[in-house]
């Protein structure tokens, strides 16, 4: 049996829960929410030290003291991000639920979260060019899949 089938999020190494992060990039695109409902919207800008054709961030090791508001999951954090896509892995797990086929730990390819329209790749644009103002003109719905 795969460890993320047989491990709960709680006893997987730091490695096994790296590995269970599907490289989609929509944790790193900038959101809003609405103060009075704390519904969260999606917008298509992306962060700066996002590589946009990889999906991956270039400044990771770093990204909490560059981004004082990135994004860090942890075990502790994960159940109260609401906000994390129902296709987010770390979600799935969290709520019980199994890895899509698409996933590279069972599809063993990464390019497949890509080629399936999950991830942000071609979607988005970084937020070096979009001014804060304007975060309302690029909220986007995403169709879950």
């Amino acid at each position: 049996m795969a460890f993320w089938e047989e491990k709960s999020l709680e006893e997987m190494s730091a490695s096994e829960w790296e590995s269970l992060c599907d490289g989609c990039a929509r944790c790193c695109m900038l959101k809003l929410e609405d103060p009075e409902s704390n519904e969260v919207s999606y917008t298509s800008v992306i962060c700066k030290y996002m590589d946009e054709a990889t999906c991956r961030c270039k400044e990771y090791e770093n990204r909490n003291s560059l981004v004082p508001d990135c994004v860090w999951l942890t075990i502790d954090t994960v159940e109260s991000y609401q906000w994390l896509p129902k296709t987010c892995a770390y979600r799935i797990k969290a709520e019980g639920r199994s890895l899509h086929w698409w996933h590279p730990l069972l599809s063993g390819r990464s390019e497949t979260v890509h080629e399936v329209g999950i991830s942000v790749v071609g979607k988005c644009i970084s937020e070096e060019y979009v001014h804060a103002d304007d975060l309302d003109d690029n909220v986007i719905h995403w169709v879950e899949h």
